[in-house]
């Protein structure tokens, strides 16, 4: 035993020399003499070299998609640990904040307005952003119009009403105003909102926790994961048949169709489908834990509880790591993988719950 740990204890000088060797040749590499010796075009390129390489780490590391963050842990932060604040709607409407705060604060910030490298050539990332925002936008739709709202003939909330139509501010708009100042002034409006709920001193700031309000929210989320999927399963090419009219023998619609056409996405863009639905699905995921918290009494009065982990557990796999460097296309059945037609699977299973569960909502 001795004999075969002398030689690996004997490398172990030799490798630390190597390093320090190769530490010393990039140090002269780098130094103003050498840069003198060898000519400006020398010099030039290798800046150009370094920069570029600087860049491109920059670039995968802006490009890695933020994790998930614990809701109900979040909502408490905000509280200031104080549990008696997480009245109904306290972590739905944290967790909105927690959402915008993400995209606006993730490694290399918002990037989909930049306009220089490396967020310039980061499709991914920004389609990703795109993706988490869409959801965002519905989920502030909803608290506005739906959830801070008891019935019809009730007014908005004045955050609220404020604050939504910042989030509907343009995505890629990058000064005069920024993309990054307005969600920033949507996300102070939902503070002022969330602050008003957990104020039992003020009675303007109200969330109802009611199965109505819930369905109604989670009818836009059914046509959102429907878009989605569909979006998904052209990426592989599909023959569809026109449904538009099926079920009503009087309907109509303003321009005619063919029966059947062929839908397939172009080459450049299945992987932006791909990331704009998994960026979706990360701010959804969010939402429907803080809907097991709010509607917590709502979901056991219509034993619903079962339906919404199906869907939580559903869009938990849409988050699972991707291990290739590029987004696969392959036929359903052939040798290669095919990562849409998976996570239009993934998509499709939590539709169908999502359908399940409203339901159960409006017949009980």
């Amino acid at each position: 035993m001795q004999q075969q740990n002398f030689p690996s204890g004997a490398a172990a000088p030799k490798n630390a020399l190597r390093l320090k060797e190769s530490a010393a040749k990039v140090v002269k590499l780098y130094d103003p003499r050498t840069w003198k010796e060898k000519g400006l075009w020398w010099t030039a390129g290798l800046l150009l070299l370094t920069g570029a390489v600087i860049m491109v780490l920059v670039g995968i590391y802006w490009s890695r998609s933020p994790g998930m963050f614990d809701v109900e842990q979040f909502a408490l932060e905000k509280a200031d640990g104080d549990k008696t604040k997480l009245v109904p709607g306290y972590v739905m409407t944290a967790t909105a904040i927690g959402i915008g705060e993400t995209l606006l604060d993730k490694p290399g910030g918002y990037i989909t307005n930049d306009k220089i490298p490396p967020g310039l050539y980061l499709d991914n990332i920004k389609n990703w952003e795109f993706g988490a925002l869409t959801e965002l936008r519905d989920l502030v739709r909803a608290l506005r119009n739906d959830f801070s709202r008891s019935q019809t003939q009730s007014t908005e909330d004045k955050d609220l009403q404020l604050g939504e139509p910042q989030f509907h501010f343009n995505s890629d708009s990058w000064i005069l105003p920024s993309t990054e100042s307005a969600y920033r002034d949507g996300t102070k409006y939902l503070y002022r909102y969330l602050d008003r709920l957990a104020d039992d001193q003020q009675y303007d700031g109200q969330f109802f926790s009611r199965a109505d309000n819930l369905a109604a929210y989670l009818a836009v989320v059914e046509k959102r994961l429907g878009s989605f999927a569909l979006r998904l399963a052209a990426n592989a090419g599909e023959m569809r048949h026109d449904i538009d009219l099926a079920g009503d023998p009087n309907a109509s619609k303003s321009t005619a169709t063919p029966s059947e056409t062929l839908v397939k996405t172009s080459w450049w863009e299945i992987d932006d489908i791909f990331f704009e639905s998994r960026g979706y699905c990360w701010a959804l995921l969010h939402t429907l834990k803080a809907v097991q918290v709010d509607f917590k009494q709502v979901l056991e009065g219509k034993t619903a509880e079962v339906s919404l982990r199906q869907i939580i557990r559903a869009l938990e796999n849409t988050q699972k790591p991707v291990w290739s460097p590029l987004i696969l296309n392959g036929t359903g059945f052939g040798p290669m993988a095919n990562h849409s037609l998976v996570m239009a699977s993934y998509i499709s299973r939590a539709n169908a719950a999502i359908i399940d569960l409203r339901n159960l909502l409006e017949q009980g």
